[in-house]
């Protein structure tokens, strides 16, 4: 499934994603880990609760859901006002981060000779810039182009169909509530209000599915890919404990092409026509804290930095503020190859990470590597089975030998060993040829805390239980 979706490392747009199954594996390969870190990443529920202006109708105030025993006082505002508030202090995401081009945002802090990141942080504190999530109705902050991958968004996926038609698309929809300037209703506290809202925010929607959508009947374009039949691909999910091939019974019909082809013609494509527009160039990320790291314990209390309560600090009262380095007429040649920064930095989740020499090595011998160009020797990924070859190697569900890495990595941890429940499949390599052959039961892994045993039935908590592991990994 995952193998689908590596333009996201390029930075090109916003994917929309059926649910992953969120391994060590896969992550690399979709979001571009192995090239370039922190990425950008974003939660669709305040995503389309803000873009597709449902803020707007929004009728429950918080009073009604607080507890008994809280204070009404300290909990003023609206849904939304709680939304902007996450994203200012570190606790959510924003997509669109600020009110600026974070890549113009570089520039002028260059200019100013200060790092990006400081210069945000003046400009934030100033007033100068703001967060994008205080004012989704500002042409600067509209979202403008979405990528669909695999999902029927504007119809069962989506929740608030006819929002979407009509704040995102600009179409026809049937709205007939009032919002809160016609209802009367409370106003948002953190987000301007304009009288008039936007129509119609998107400039173009690109979907790619196999399925005539309602999605696809309102796409400007429909990239018609293949089947699960017409197609090399992964599959498995977090219900059972096997991991399944799809693989080409026959070729795509017509005009149709794989998820991996497609995106790969469109990173050729992008690769040679933003020659004199972008080059490399320095990016600026809003990291929100991290699951399972010190940044989540960085708040004790809440305070607002924007209201004078706290500094502005990136990373302890606000989301970190991390440059990320893009290049972006190199986007083909890093979609087809593995990165650097597997080696440098290796790999992990959840809190925990572990070396990945090895695994890259043993790539570039399966894989194959670039034989020139501007990433010559790195590993290859060419083809939709390259990709998937990528994920069996790195995720310890996949490769007894990473299993074994990251649970000692998890040990260094809890102080107590937990290499023994993957041990006994430390020499374990699960290649694509050999689930095309036979589906393969996965290796246990300290990404979840269920157990993958003969002997065990999987639940979930068993290793916080009887391996004494707190919390839930």
């Amino acid at each position: 499934m995952a193998v689908s979706v590596r333009a996201v490392a390029a930075g090109l747009t916003m994917w929309v994603r059926e649910k992953l199954r969120p391994q060590t594996g896969w992550t690399p390969l979709a979001f571009g880990l192995d090239w370039q870190r922190p990425p950008r990443h974003m939660n669709s529920t305040s995503f389309f609760y803000s873009h597709s202006s449902q803020w707007r109708y929004e009728k429950l105030e918080i009073k009604e859901i607080l507890s008994p025993l809280a204070k009404a006082e300290d909990y003023p505002g609206s849904l939304i006002d709680f939304n902007v508030r996450a994203e200012r202090m570190g606790w959510l995401p924003s997509a669109p981060q600020l009110d600026t081009n974070p890549l113009r945002l570089a520039k002028k802090a260059e200019a100013a000779g200060m790092s990006t990141a400081d210069y945000a942080v003046q400009q934030l504190k100033s007033g100068e810039l703001r967060f994008a999530a205080e004012d989704p109705d500002a042409a600067e902050n509209f979202p403008r182009n979405m990528f669909i991958w695999r999902s029927n968004l504007l119809g069962s996926s989506g929740k608030g169909h006819e929002y979407m038609l009509k704040y995102l698309l600009g179409t026809r929809h049937g709205i007939q509530g009032k919002d809160l300037g016609d209802f009367g209703g409370q106003k948002p506290e953190e987000v301007v209000w304009h009288d008039e809202a936007p129509e119609g925010k998107l400039d173009l929607l690109v979907t790619l599915d196999f399925r005539m959508s309602t999605t696809c009947l309102y796409s400007d374009i429909v990239l018609p890919t293949a089947t699960w039949y017409e197609k090399d691909d992964l599959n498995t999910s977090d219900m059972h404990p096997f991991i399944h091939p799809l693989t080409a019974a026959t070729d795509p019909a017509w005009e149709s092409r794989s998820d991996w082809d497609i995106y790969k013609g469109i990173a050729k494509a992008f690769s040679k026509v933003c020659v004199g527009h972008l080059g490399e160039e320095t990016d600026l990320v809003t990291l929100p804290m991290q699951h399972d790291s010190p940044g989540e314990l960085a708040q004790p209390a809440v305070m607002d930095w924007k209201k004078g309560e706290c500094a502005p600090i990136p990373g302890k009262t606000m989301p970190s503020l991390i440059e990320v380095k893009r290049n972006y007429p190199e986007t083909y040649e890093r979609f087809t190859s593995v990165g650097p920064l597997l080696e440098s930095i290796g790999n992990g989740g959840k809190g925990i990470a572990w070396n990945t020499d090895a695994e890259v090595e043993l790539l570039g011998k399966l894989n194959h590597r670039k034989l020139d160009g501007p990433h010559k020797g790195r590993p290859l990924i060419e083809s939709a089975i390259d990709a998937a070859e990528m994920i069996l190697t790195l995720a310890p569900e996949t490769n007894g030998a990473v299993a074994v890495k990251a649970w000692d990595a998890l040990s260094k941890i809890t102080g107590r060993d937990h290499t023994h429940l993957a041990r006994p499949k430390h020499e374990e390599k699960i290649r694509f040829r050999d689930i095309v052959a036979q589906p393969r039961k996965i290796i246990s892994s300290p990404t979840w805390s269920g157990l993958e045993d003969e002997h065990v039935s999987y639940n979930a908590g068993y290793t916080n239980v009887h391996e004494l592991i707190p919390g839930a990994p």
